[in-house]
């Protein structure tokens, strides 16, 4: 049943995503992307199929850590990690296909929370049994924990910077006058279009050479462009971050480099294959909250720069 595929540097363009964990873009997506060119083209199966299968060899894992021995340790590792490269495929085969749906998007992210909750059970459980060492059943809650937090958070954190734009926005539509029309861009996005160029000199410049190095559209027909940068106080205290993210961006990897992705990877696949589950599972918690605490402390920064930024139409009104 052959259908009418792209090529593979086309799938990568189209379901890749520009910014990603670094798990997922040097060790999932070299597989995950060519098994999703192939199913397209062979199979019939749907985005939710994978879902399904995903959770069950995520459930497998959980059985193979709640036996506790090391060679079953390392099945689980090994099944948990296919069962990730199936999770990252549902959503590259729904992008692929235009056969992605919010139900789908819904399904995704319960059997994953489902799958970190059974693991987390059957290994500190398994270890516990193996063990009879109670700190197992702490470090099951804390597991199941983090990841809660983590995933709350990056939502939580999603909604407060959208709410922020939302209302730079209306002010800027209340300020704009019909002779004067400027077009609104926000840093952030600037810099995540144009991963090739070096914007520190730009940033100092300010909208001039933002507007210039963005290359939207030719220089005569370009509008004025109202750049607006919430990290400003961010990148004022840290200035060789911008460097450091643009080198990660165009590798496609994001800053947040302990995200809730490499802490389940550390905890469920890194400590069973090392047989060291408590020492890589502490080391990997405080790696993540260090992060999620670099996350909060930006987000504070971003605020004032928001607060700012309204008092700025203010005066200007």
């Amino acid at each position: 049943m052959d259908r009418e595929i792209p090529s593979l540097a086309e799938v990568r363009r189209t379901t890749e995503k520009k910014r990603d964990a670094w798990w997922t873009v040097l060790l999932v997506d070299p597989v995950a992307t060519p098994l999703v060119r192939w199913t397209a083209m062979w199979t019939r199966v749907t985005p939710n199929q994978i879902t399904w299968l995903a959770l069950l060899l995520g459930l497998g894992a959980a059985g193979c850590f709640a036996v506790g021995s090391w060679g079953w340790l390392l099945a689980g590792a090994a099944l948990y990690h296919l069962s990730f490269v199936l999770d990252c495929m549902d959503g590259k085969l729904a992008r692929l296909t235009g056969t992605g749906s919010v139900f789908g998007a819904w399904l995704d992210y319960v059997f994953d929370r489902v799958r970190v909750l059974a693991c987390a059970v059957a290994l500190m459980g398994g270890q516990y049994a193996r063990t009879g060492q109670v700190v197992y059943l702490w470090l099951a809650l804390a597991v199941v924990f983090l990841d809660m937090l983590r995933y709350v958070d990056a939502l939580q954190i999603f909604k407060i910077r959208h709410g922020m734009r939302k209302q730079i926005k209306a002010r800027v539509r209340e300020a704009r006058r019909a002779e004067d029309e400027k077009e609104l861009s926000f840093m952030e996005d600037l810099l995540r279009q144009n991963p090739e160029s070096d914007l520190e000199q730009d940033l100092m410049a300010r909208d001039a050479a933002v507007q210039e190095e963005s290359g939207a559209v030719p220089a005569p027909e370009r509008r004025p462009v109202q750049v607006v940068d919430l990290h400003q106080e961010f990148r004022h205290r840290f200035p060789w971050y911008l460097r450091f993210r643009s080198f990660l961006l165009r590798h496609r990897i994001r800053t947040h480099l302990v995200s809730g992705i490499e802490f389940q990877m550390a905890v469920f696949i890194v400590a069973p294959a090392l047989d060291s589950v408590a020492a890589v599972t502490v080391g990997a918690g405080v790696l993540l909250l260090v992060f999620e605490l670099a996350i909060i402390y930006k987000l504070l920064l971003s605020t004032r720069d928001f607060t700012r930024t309204l008092e700025s139409f203010e005066t200007t009104a």
